[in-house]
């Protein structure tokens, strides 16, 4: 027998085929992986768009209402108040970070409470568990704020004597754990249900996008009280 093929060109021109047909599947795969990840990042920016539309309206005209009642009682209270608002604005319209440190995201979601107590007064209550999280480590924007948001809206405002909502955090190994609970009423209805499901959409495909493969969320429901976890990689930035 020949160790080569006797006809070279149509050798060649087989293995060249073959190549080619390799080449175009792998092209293939790649543009389908491309547009998958694209269309899912303009799906979840639409649905941020989405979540930040409904949470706008009843936010800030309550928001709007609290600061009016205070320009006539206390104004410096008031600046201050306008001051904080247009900081959690900022932060809600900038889309120049997708991630951004802990620290800033918890300074987020503690200005939305400082709002929040204008209005809600001693009804409103937050612990904070988190003096053990690292503040250097990279979270998708407006992580904790929506939640925080979701707890007063869906839990505080309805109780009568309001109560407690509690953030906490630990490290566990190189992963993160953040969870807020809060109390609700013992039948809550339609709007809770649909509003928690949006968020947690929203935050789930975020943190998906984050650190794809690597995260969790999940949700506890009990007759009084509701909780949201989130796990996912501990990235630090340089100091």
């Amino acid at each position: 027998g020949r160790l080569f093929p006797v006809d070279h060109a149509a050798f060649l021109a087989r293995g060249g085929l073959i190549s080619f047909i390799i080449g175009a599947l792998a092209l293939r795969y790649f543009y389908v992986t491309h547009e998958w990840r694209r269309n899912v990042e303009m799906e979840a920016r639409s649905r941020i768009h989405a979540l930040q539309a409904r949470i706008r309206p009843h936010f800030l005209f309550n928001s709007m209402n609290t600061i009016a009642a205070l320009t006539r009682s206390d104004p410096q209270q008031a600046e201050e108040a306008v001051e904080d608002l247009a900081d959690l604005f900022r932060a809600n319209l900038s889309e120049a970070r997708t991630q951004i440190p802990l620290k800033e995201e918890l300074e987020v979601a503690r200005i939305y409470q400082r709002i929040e107590e204008l209005r809600l007064g001693t009804r409103l209550r937050v612990e904070w568990r988190v003096q053990d999280l690292p503040m250097r480590a990279l979270v998708p924007s407006l992580l904790i704020q929506p939640l925080l948001e979701n707890a007063i809206y869906h839990g505080i405002e309805r109780l009568p004597a309001g109560g407690t909502v509690t953030v906490a955090g630990e490290r566990d190994g190189g992963m993160l754990r953040l969870s807020v609970a809060n109390p609700v009423p013992s039948e809550p209805g339609p709007r809770e249900r649909e509003g928690n499901r949006i968020a947690i959409a929203n935050i789930t495909q975020r943190l998906e996008l984050a650190f794809p493969g690597q995260s969790g969320i999940e949700t506890e429901q009990t007759t009084d009280s509701y909780k949201v976890t989130l796990t996912f990689p501990c990235i630090e930035v340089s100091p």
